[in-house]
């Protein structure tokens, strides 16, 4: 938007950095941080242009667009499940598998940016009102693992479709103006607020391989 070039081509860019880092994760022989979670943001970029491509660009609105993308991340889901009989993430120790990850990575982040504006622009929650909503839904989601026997895949892929609008409305609310509800920091400096909150995160929480990655590892 900033730089006016438009969605679809704002996807092909941020897809294609996407494509390469999958490349770097699937070939990588161990578990590295920040190839992963570098990853992780490349698939938020791309998701985010993706949606507001489908939204906007294709003119099928919110609600159309958030039903072609969940049809999108079903189909890899249910894709994943024919070839391997489960969509668990502890299973994501093969090329193929994790192909499929990162594809329903991707679907669910592309999904989850439709839903943040979905809920921001067209109902009277506003960006603030949609962070608590979403923040509160994931609340519920873990209470759900820790106090029941909840599928952790179920959890897993509705908390993680969950995390991209609650980062999608946090962003507008930095970002959009006063008069919009927002807080009326330029894309550059709410950019860099996000990074840097990242950057903690990384620093402070523990970062290690699942059980899967270190299984993949061992030799045979």
């Amino acid at each position: 938007m900033s730089m006016n070039l438009g969605y679809l081509i704002g996807t092909a860019i941020f897809l294609s950095t996407l494509v390469v880092l999958v490349i770097l994760q699937i070939l990588a022989k161990k578990f590295r941080p920040v190839l992963y979670w570098l990853t992780i943001i490349a698939s938020t970029t791309a998701g985010t242009t993706m949606a507001d491509f489908a939204d906007r660009s294709l003119g099928i609105g919110y609600a159309g667009g958030s039903t072609l993308l969940l049809a999108c991340l079903l189909g890899v889901l249910g894709a994943w499940y024919a070839a391997e009989r489960t969509i668990a993430v502890e299973t994501v120790n093969t090329p193929r598998v994790e192909a499929f990850y990162w594809l329903a990575i991707t679907f669910s982040q592309t999904l989850g940016t439709a839903l943040g504006d979905w809920v921001a622009d067209e109902t009277p929650l506003g960006f603030a009102g949609g962070a608590l909503l979403f923040g509160a839904a994931i609340a519920v989601l873990a209470a759900l693992y820790f106090r029941t026997k909840t599928s952790r895949v179920f959890l897993f892929w509705s908390a993680f479709i969950l995390t991209r609008p609650l980062g999608a409305t946090v962003g507008d609310l930095l970002d959009k103006p006063l008069n919009e509800g927002g807080m009326a920091l330029s894309r550059a400096a709410a950019t860099l607020v996000l990074a840097v909150f990242i950057a903690v995160c990384l620093v402070l929480i523990p970062q290690k391989a699942g059980s899967h990655a270190r299984k993949a590892a061992e030799p045979t």
